[in-house]
């Protein structure tokens, strides 16, 4: 399986921005549908996003299309979610996932069954 580390959280204010980073390793990155999910305290895990591993189709849950981007390098086996206008909302621990498929859509009900350790993001004045 894939092995999958998050970094870049942290404190960030109101409106700010944070780029996170999921580096891969074991395998290529090429075959595996990338996604990022969040969870806050007292509430249950959120997909947040996915990219597919054909063609780099992206899904985005509501609440952050507009803010957030993801996007795959395959060649520096790196995912990545960059977030803009920040909200208090959106703080959590964010977590990188993978699941191979060959499909040129991405789902994040999808069975992910590679996990990063997760990386806190707070959003505080």
């Amino acid at each position: 399986q894939l092995q999958l580390v998050e970094s870049g959280g942290g404190l960030v204010q109101p409106g700010g921005s944070l780029r996170l980073s999921c580096a891969a390793s074991g395998f290529t990155l090429d075959y595996y549908v990338i996604g990022w999910f969040r969870q806050a305290p007292g509430k249950e895990r959120e997909g947040v996003s996915c990219i597919s591993s054909i063609g780099g189709r992206t899904n985005y849950a509501d609440s952050v299309k507009g803010r957030f981007t993801i996007s795959r390098d395959n060649a520096k086996k790196t995912a990545y979610l960059q977030m803009n206008s920040l909200k208090p909302e959106d703080t959590a621990i964010y977590f990188c996932a993978a699941v191979r498929s060959f499909q040129t859509i991405c789902d994040m009900t999808q069975r992910f069954t590679s996990w990063g350790q997760g990386t806190q993001v707070t959003v505080s004045s």
